[in-house]
């Protein structure tokens, strides 16, 4: 298995070369050359799997240069009982008629970004030791992916981690979750502006690849297709939760739809890589808040990322994002992956602001089974609620969003499995607001708000962002 950029202008890599870049090298983002694809059989052959056995045995069809040992190692350390709270690592759970939640908040951080970044911890140090080569990994966090990183690569050998999220955009836990880790290989660096800016100024030092090189730059946000592959685990797991109950012979073929509450478009994207390899997804529904630029792309076609200052700063703050880095990904596939064309399409983004695909928008359903909705606070807090009184559930915000766009498209026959983001505990203000309930911190974070936090500010400033870098970046 080799893998190309979206933009067409790099060399086929195999799998533990694209983990260390995160963006290709040409700007783009990086894709399979073809997908892997898993017959019927073979996926009910995995039935009776256990986490850690069936995400070795989906990512051994995108790692081929790993020996399959040596990952099946790499996943049983990854989804561990140290790592995942419930045995199963991923459970699932009935919320209502035809509506059930996807757990994936079992993990150090309690959010489903854990589900990735713990695999891409073990198997970025796996591949350093092999290559003597050192990471310095950039991200950009609207909430849980930083702590996320951080907490599956403190104290890795040859990494370090600088993380930028935007000052005052997060939580009191979430902030407390990344600025107390007190690693000499963790940095948190909280930037003037909203998440976009962030990313913007990751992007930046990516497509530099002068800097890039020279300072052993690497990706651990969604743009890292190492998070889109272990992502896709997790829909393989729900589809066989799902149809446990079926009889055998009812079971190949049998549709789910999931609902995936959307920022950056990684999570949602991992369930079309699984529906493409062939799990027999029906609809792919797009939940977004109040900064709903991908729910008009999927109505409309035209896609128009929104300024710093149309940002919204809403309670379900992971999502406050305007401008989707995978999004990328999945142009490329509705222009044919022709990267001429899709390189094309981005330059008129760059150029005007938006991309008009109105022309392509009817295959977004019909073809690649997506579909969208939006949710405001007041849909929060009526759901958080009403999930609450009719399950004894609590949900967090974002799931929240989720589980209000999944009842407007439910299906008579078709299973709605709606993916979990976070353990309600992290957002407790919007919790007592809909419950009047006070749920407490988990046993093992107790005490987290009042640890010493370091962090540092910076203004929206490249060149003063590149300086504290190259000041602190790992070498070999």
């Amino acid at each position: 298995m080799k893998y190309i950029s979206t933009r067409g202008g790099m060399e086929p890599a195999p799998y533990s070369e694209i983990l260390l870049e995160g963006l290709a090298t040409d700007g783009g983002l990086v894709v399979p050359e073809a997908v892997p694809r898993v017959s019927a059989q073979q996926l009910e052959s995995w039935r009776t799997l256990a986490y850690p056995e069936l995400a070795a045995e989906v990512l051994a069809l995108f790692a081929t240069d790993i020996p399959r040992d040596e990952l099946a190692a790499m996943c049983r350390a990854a989804y561990s009982a140290e790592n995942f709270v419930a045995e199963e690592v991923v459970p699932i759970t009935a919320l209502e008629p035809g509506i059930s939640l996807v757990g994936l908040s079992e993990g150090p951080t309690l959010a489903f970004k854990d589900m990735a970044m713990q695999f891409l911890g073990q198997s970025l140090e796996y591949v350093l030791a092999r290559s003597d080569r050192a990471l310095n990994v950039i991200g950009a966090t609207s909430g849980d992916t930083g702590s996320a990183a951080e907490y599956a690569l403190r104290g890795k050998d040859g990494i370090a981690v600088f993380m930028l999220s935007p000052q005052g955009r997060m939580s009191d836990f979430q902030r407390a979750q990344m600025y107390s880790l007190l690693d000499d290989n963790i940095h948190n660096i909280a930037v003037e502006g909203v998440f976009d800016d962030c990313q913007n100024l990751m992007k930046a030092l990516f497509e530099d690849l002068e800097f890039k090189r020279a300072h052993h730059l690497g990706a651990v946000n969604s743009v890292n297709l190492g998070r889109v592959s272990a992502q896709s685990v997790y829909y393989f797991w729900a589809w066989l939760r799902a149809t446990d109950a079926l009889p055998e012979s009812e079971r190949a073929g049998f549709e789910v739809s999931f609902t995936v509450p959307s920022g950056n478009f990684g999570n949602i994207l991992s369930g079309y890589t699984a529906k493409t390899m062939g799990v027999p997804i029906r609809r792919l529904v797009l939940a977004a808040n109040e900064n709903n630029v991908l729910d008009e792309f999927f109505r409309t076609g035209v896609y128009a990322p929104r300024s710093a200052a149309d940002t919204h700063a809403t309670s379900s703050p992971s999502m406050d994002i305007s401008k989707a880095s995978n999004l990328e990904r999945f142009v490329f596939e509705v222009l044919g992956r022709d990267p001429e064309r899709l390189a094309a399409a981005w330059t008129e983004l760059a150029q005007t602001g938006r991309i008009d695909l109105s022309s392509e928008q009817p295959r977004f359903e019909s073809e690649f089974g997506f579909l969208s909705g939006a949710s405001t606070h007041a849909d929060r807090v009526a759901t958080i609620r009403s999930v609450f009184e009719r399950s004894g559930v609590v949900i967090d915000p974002h799931t929240a969003d989720g589980v209000k766009v999944a009842r407007e498209h439910v299906e008579p026959g078709v299973p709605m499995l709606v993916l979990e983001t976070a353990k309600p505990a992290k957002f407790p203000e919007i919790v007592f607001e809909a419950t009047g309930e006070r749920i407490g911190i988990p046993e093992h974070l107790a005490g987290l708000l009042e640890r010493p936090q370091r962090v540092t500010e910076m203004a929206d400033d490249e060149a003063e962002l590149r300086a504290f870098i190259a000041a602190r970046a790992v070498q070999r």
